[in-house]
């Protein structure tokens, strides 16, 4: 006899093993949301700490011609230096989130073109359905 998962009601998020359709459909556009916001947050990162090399080039620049005590002004110059290589990072981090943004959005349209059609055939035939593994065959 095959074994039958047990779905209480019509919650849309089903067991680990099984997710609903509702259920995908929230989990992949949350994981597109959280990206987005991601990719955006670190681009405005990586203009910030942009922003910030520069002015730390500046006060540098002005701290030699204000002949300010050398290791103070490599100090500053090194802060620009480390701001530069945080701006890098946060736009290689911002690459691979639109990356992942990218694949996101193509598994939620692709579920939704491949199970949105079943999903409203069957919530409209107002018939009860089998439980999940009812028709799965061995």
């Amino acid at each position: 006899m095959s074994e039958l998962v047990p779905r209480p009601g019509r919650l849309p998020m089903g067991s680990h093993d099984e997710p609903t359709f509702l259920g995908l459909v929230a989990r992949t556009t949350a994981l597109t949301t959280a990206a987005l916001a991601l990719k955006e947050g670190m681009w405005a990162l990586r203009r910030r700490m942009e922003s910030d090399a520069r002015h730390a080039d500046l006060m540098g620049d002005q701290c030699v011609a204000a002949e300010v005590e050398p290791k103070f002004t490599n100090l500053i110059h090194e802060a620009g230096s480390e701001l530069r290589a945080v701006a890098e990072a946060s736009g290689a981090l911002a690459n691979a989130s639109d990356v992942v943004q990218t694949a996101a959005q193509s598994l939620h349209d692709a579920h939704q073109a491949e199970y949105r059609g079943v999903y409203e055939a069957v919530n409209s035939s107002g018939v009860q359905q089998a439980k999940p593994g009812f028709y799965r065959t061995r």
